[in-house]
């Protein structure tokens, strides 16, 4: 009897040039996503950005709801009107002030820049960086960091604009945008990925609680120190030392730049003061204040923050720097649920 040898057919063994074709097919499609995802990505951010604000307000509407026991849509309407009304008061109480203040500074900077000019001048290695730091190739590559830089999607009050109303939309109704990510999900994870996306807006609450008290002592402690020293900006540069903390490590290096200029004004002894104040808040602020969050509510490594807003900042500018750490509690909540919980 002859044996029937199964025959290969072209369907179970596709020849070399389908093969080929089937990798140069992977690899154009690996491309375009890749080159699509470089594009949109600051896109991704400002929806990341979104997604904050919603989850401040629906934190704030749930400790309403937890105090009052009123329904849910009472309690983000407040959560909302209510930071509105609060921002808007604080603009008109302290406003003027402000406005003053800022005028004022715009108008020191260049004789303060002026003025720290001729101080370093006055010694030669003051020469010397003086020297560098104003010839026209540092000039230029400054320049063109900067416009690389603090270049944004849609420009700066575009973006706070989408920001805003993509914050305002997801709190409205969270359920529908969770529903749809979890529905691009296998059925079989369906589950844990409605687990995953609640402990990453938890872990991303506690953040921003930390982060916001982290900011309102910074500010106090900035207003207090630089009113007794005798700043007369104290005010302007107090809430921006307070507002640039969101950035963590190098927020406070950004607040120090005009604060020591001011200071500059007076007498270099003041300008000593006023570092040494900055200095010595970061201490606190990093030591203290940041730890016994960090003990309360969430521990992020120190060193995968800066690696993150370094790498974030460079590819992505400012938005990048500014939301560098939400994206490292996002990433670290995505490890441990989905790869260490697993492999334990």
């Amino acid at each position: 009897m002859k044996e029937n040898k199964p025959q290969s057919t072209s369907e179970n063994n596709p020849s070399f040039q389908k093969k080929v074709w089937i990798v140069v097919g992977i690899l154009a499609f690996s491309i375009i996503t890749l080159l699509l995802l470089k594009a949109t990505f600051r896109v991704f951010l400002l929806i990341l950005a979104g997604a904050l604000i919603a989850i401040f307000f629906r934190g704030l509407s749930s400790f309403i709801q937890k105090k009052t026991k009123w329904k849910e849509g009472i309690c983000v309407a407040i959560s909302i009107i209510s930071t509105f009304l609060i921002v808007i008061g604080l603009f008109w109480l302290i406003g003027a002030k402000v406005q003053d203040q800022m005028a004022e500074l715009v108008e020191t900077l260049p004789k303060t820049v002026e003025n720290a000019k001729a101080k370093l001048n006055e010694s030669s290695i003051g020469r010397t960086i003086v020297d560098n730091f104003s010839s026209r190739d540092s000039i230029e590559k400054a320049q063109g960091f900067a416009g690389q830089f603090f270049q944004s999607t849609f420009g700066f009050f575009g973006d706070l604009y989408v920001i805003l109303f993509i914050g305002i939309f997801f709190t409205i109704s969270p359920k529908t945008y969770i529903n749809g990510l979890v529905q691009l999900i296998p059925i079989k994870g369906q589950e844990t990925g409605r687990q995953v996306l609640n402990n990453i807006s938890n872990q991303l609450l506690n953040w921003l609680k930390g982060t916001f008290f982290s900011m309102f002592i910074v500010f106090v402690l900035t207003a207090v120190g630089l009113a007794i020293i005798g700043i007369p900006l104290w005010l302007v540069l107090a809430l921006l030392a307070g507002l640039i903390c969101f950035i963590p490590n190098f927020g406070p290096l950004i607040a120090l730049i005009p604060a020591v200029l001011i200071g500059l004004l007076q007498s270099p002894e003041t300008a000593l003061l006023v570092a040494g104040l900055y200095i010595l808040i970061q201490f606190i602020e990093s030591n203290f204040i940041t730890t016994l969050v960090q003990k309360k509510l969430l521990n992020l490594p120190p060193a995968l923050i800066i690696i993150a807003q370094l790498i974030m900042g460079t590819l992505t500018g400012i938005w990048g720097l500014v939301l560098a750490t939400p994206i490292i509690v996002i990433l670290i909540v995505l490890v441990q649920d989905l790869y260490i919980k697993n492999r334990e």
